[in-house]
């Protein structure tokens, strides 16, 4: 059954591709304004709930994440819905020291994972439509930390994730982004692949200047060798509210993780068994 729903859900991803695209490209037909400047705000911050997304500040901004994630909330009273279960978080730190190109570093509690980034705004929408989708490159370099006798060699402690995010911003209110994405890690396992193919769908809808809606959905395109291992996509949808600094995102998911392959190559938690956990992303920048 869950096979089915997988399928379903990968044939999903694959029909909307060329709506996504159809949208963009009748949107830029009609627009006869000649400004070619990038359009603003696409999305109030450089993180979308559990993903990256296509903006990089400006130049000279350093940029202050914490992300958190509770508990999942299947013990429901016992732990007060997850609020009191073990948590993860992670701190983040970002600079742009040229226009258009990010670096990171990050640090996330759970097995004490150091994660390096790139990010680099390859193409930019501008707001005559005469280039109509953005287009951005992130990477990241992880090393576990923590305690382990998985690994034979600390060469096997790393892992990589690629991703190719595409958007595009249809009107003052929407914004919708598109993230194809690939995974690797280097320590070897026989009950899982080393390898995983992924995308994800995400959005943005202004409900006021300061306040909107937020939704994403993240699927794996690759299944573990593991008969015993249920991989699971992510849900999740939530809100967030804004400043010229500042962003604030909190919702609900399945993604528990911080950074995007380990989400992505060993999710268990299933939206559908409730397995569903409180998550929150603040942000915070300065310019120099």
């Amino acid at each position: 059954m869950k096979t089915i729903i997988k399928n379903k859900m990968r044939t999903f991803i694959m029909l909307i591709l060329p709506v996504f695209f159809v949208i963009t490209l009748a949107n830029a037909q009609e627009e006869k304004e000649k400004d070619k400047r990038p359009v603003r705000a696409p999305f109030e911050s450089a993180l979308l709930l559990d993903g990256q997304t296509i903006i990089v500040p400006t130049k000279n901004t350093l940029e202050f994440d914490i992300q958190h994630r509770f508990g999942t909330m299947k013990n429901k009273g016992k732990d007060l819905f997850g609020i009191y279960a073990p948590s993860n978080i992670r701190l983040g730190l970002t600079f742009t020291p040229i226009e258009n190109l990010a670096i990171g570093f990050g640090s996330t509690k759970d097995d004490m994972l150091q994660d390096f980034s790139i990010k680099y705004a390859i193409l930019k929408q501008t707001r005559s439509w005469s280039i109509p989708l953005s287009l951005t490159y992130f990477g990241n370099a992880v090393v576990d930390t923590g305690e382990d006798d998985r690994y034979d060699r600390n060469v096997q402690r790393w892992s990589y994730h690629h991703e190719l995010m595409i958007a595009t911003k249809i009107n003052s209110k929407l914004s919708i982004q598109l993230t194809p994405s690939y995974s690797h890690y280097n320590g070897v396992d026989t009950l899982y692949t080393n390898d995983m193919l992924a995308v994800s769908l995400a959005g943005r809808y202004k409900l006021t200047p300061q306040m909107s809606i937020i939704a994403g959905y993240s699927l794996q395109l690759q299944d573990h060798d593991a008969p015993d291992f249920d991989l699971q996509p992510n849900l999740c949808f939530g809100i967030e509210i804004s400043t010229s600094s500042h962003a604030f995102q909190i919702f609900a998911g399945n993604f528990s993780a911080l950074v995007p392959q380990r989400n992505l190559m060993y999710n268990e938690n299933s939206f559908g068994d409730g397995e569903i956990l409180v998550g929150f992303n603040i942000t915070r920048l300065w310019n120099f």
